[in-house]
């Protein structure tokens, strides 16, 4: 059976029982990846410093009940907005990120790292006072055993910015969203960014992952979404569990209050599911909600910024010119490889590409 043939009977299998084409072009999505590098993006956001202590398991204490670790070593990756800016860089985009960060050594590490990838950190401002969020996680194994995750450690920083540190970071975001391609917003509720600072960014397109205030963004003029699941129950107070018309009720409901082009929920094993307005012949409606099965494996190695790696996929697909399906389809597609590699993990345009190659040979 043809190409030709084969795509005409699955659009009428779809029609016949009234399920959306999710079907995308896999040599278009190359084309899309290989413009990654000619766009620039502008990052604001919670930059988070993400640690992981690793020990080897020695006994369990006289103390108390708990194991005894013989200290490894300890890693540190950007975490939240950082990683958002680490996974565009290695996509191979420009990054243009704007936040604080604490006049401390969780501080200066992300600082560190940003400089080693030729970032420019001319607006990220350091803030005497203010504590770098940093999330460390002890890992804890047997020799030639994996690794398990037996605590997370959070330190945050209390209280609210100096109202001098959120003017300069409002003057930065402003002037730095004129000069770029999309405005990725990553918003963890650690005080940076607010729905009021990204009502002022104009008309860019805006990307945005709020973990805690969704609908909060409401008339911020947001142009897409990317929550998670579980965010979105948050958000309505309502469970989705394995119900798939709460899940499409809610989508729709979301995209309609955010006055949103597009909204991507996340569902892990589940893959990803896509909102979008309709606007045409001068109307304001949702076209039906498109699922996207999950791209690998259904047993991940790790999730810790998987949603930071989609969003940025997202965006940078978005402002080298893809459709809101495409970009959703290349999100997908990152995500189930970066959920495969350990710690806090970034995808490379070079494995995103070899990706899509290797899918668009297994079609043929």
């Amino acid at each position: 059976m043809s190409p030709t043939e084969k795509k005409r009977r699955k659009t009428a299998r779809q029609a016949a029982t009234g399920a959306a084409d999710t079907s995308v072009d896999l040599t278009r999505l190359l084309d899309i990846v290989a413009a990654f590098s000619r766009q620039t993006v502008c990052v604001v956001g919670d930059f988070v410093l993400d640690e992981f202590v690793s020990g080897e398991i020695s006994r369990v204490s006289r103390e108390a009940p708990v194991l005894i670790l013989r200290h490894r070593h300890s890693e540190v990756y950007p975490g939240g907005g950082a990683n958002a800016v680490n996974n565009l860089v290695d996509l191979g985009a420009r990054v243009l990120p704007v936040g604080v960060v604490g006049d401390d050594e969780g501080g200066r590490k992300l600082l560190e790292h940003f400089r080693r990838k030729h970032v420019s950190i001319a607006n990220i401002t350091r803030a005497r006072g203010w504590t770098t969020p940093t999330k460390t996680r002890y890992l804890a194994g047997w020799t030639h055993t994996t690794e398990q995750q037996v605590l997370r450690v959070d330190r945050e920083p209390t209280g609210s910015l100096p109202p001098e540190i959120l003017v300069i970071i409002e003057r930065n975001a402003r002037r730095v969203a004129r000069r770029v391609s999309a405005v990725l917003v990553s918003d963890y509720g650690l005080g940076t960014v607010s729905p009021a600072l990204v009502g002022k960014l104009g008309g860019t397109r805006v990307t945005l992952d709020s973990r805690y205030r969704l609908l909060q963004y409401r008339d911020a003029g947001v142009t897409a979404a990317t929550p998670n699941e579980s965010e979105l129950e948050a958000a309505y107070q309502s469970l989705v569990g394995t119900n798939a018309s709460k899940l499409e009720e809610l989508g729709a409901r979301a995209l309609k209050d955010l006055s949103l082009k597009a909204l991507v929920v996340t569902r892990g094993k589940d893959g990803l599911a896509v909102f979008e307005s309709d606007n045409s012949a001068g109307r304001k409606a949702t076209k039906p909600p498109r699922h996207i099965p999950i791209y690998g494996s259904d047993t991940p190695v790790d999730v810790t910024g998987a949603g930071d790696t989609v969003i940025a996929v997202f965006t940078l697909a978005l402002a080298a010119g893809a459709t809101y399906l495409e970009a959703a389809h290349l999100a997908n597609y990152a995500g189930g490889i970066v959920v495969m590699k350990r710690r806090t993990a970034t995808v490379t345009r070079a494995e995103l590409e070899a990706t899509l190659r290797r899918e668009a040979t297994a079609q043929h």
